[in-house]
């Protein structure tokens, strides 16, 4: 069972090892059944599963139908990652409807719940790029490449993982808010996407 904090103790260390715990188990759920958690690791699952997709979509030795099939699954992943981070934005302004919000408070242009996503897919590249420097079958010049990449990968998530703690403390003070501007995405919409309706006024 992955352990992970109550909903309104929110913090990126907690979030941080539940991403990297997460790495070694994506597909099944191991959390409790908590609403902001679960959008939290639908959301991860879909990063990783993207990942995954967009390697096999980079083959050129198979069958374009693979491949084809490989871009479906990309905006599938693409779009459910998408809604559990609005659902993550949900339940967390949620939680901040009760703080009076100060004069002057300051909007924050990124969510809280983009700031989740980009922790989670910062926790993927530094996962695959930690394994590139275990390879036995590359050159030194390689593993020293990947190490200082690395670095850097921890460095950019150590940053905003201080910031997402600061625009949750902040928002938690009624001194900054942040607004869920939904995404409105258009291409899987066989409504919305020329391509597709276009298609069934063609046939």
């Amino acid at each position: 069972m992955v352990s992970v904090p109550a909903p309104q103790a929110l913090k990126s260390a907690e979030l941080i090892a539940f991403h990297d715990q997460r790495l070694g188990a994506c597909g099944g759920s191991l959390i409790p059944d908590v609403a902001l958690w679960q959008a939290i690791e639908d959301n991860h699952h879909h990063n990783c599963m993207l990942w995954e997709q967009e390697d096999l979509a980079r083959r050129r030795n198979v069958p374009d139908s693979e491949v084809a099939g490989n871009k479906r699954a990309i905006d599938g992943h693409n779009q459910k990652r998408n809604d559990a981070i609005e659902r993550i934005d949900d339940l967390l302004l949620q939680q901040f409807d009760r703080v009076v919000r100060k004069r002057g408070a300051k909007q924050n242009s990124e969510t809280a719940g983009a700031m989740i996503d980009r922790l989670s897919i910062r926790s993927l590249k530094i996962h695959h790029t930690r394994l590139q420097t275990r390879r036995s079958d590359v050159d030194r010049a390689h593993i020293d490449a990947c190490k200082a990449k690395l670095a850097t990968l921890v460095e950019h998530r150590t940053d905003l993982a201080a910031c997402l703690d600061r625009l949750l403390a902040e928002c938690e003070r009624g001194e900054a808010y942040f607004k869920i501007y939904r995404q409105f995405k258009m291409y899987n919409d066989p409504s919305l996407n020329p391509a597709l309706y276009g298609e069934r006024k063609g046939g």
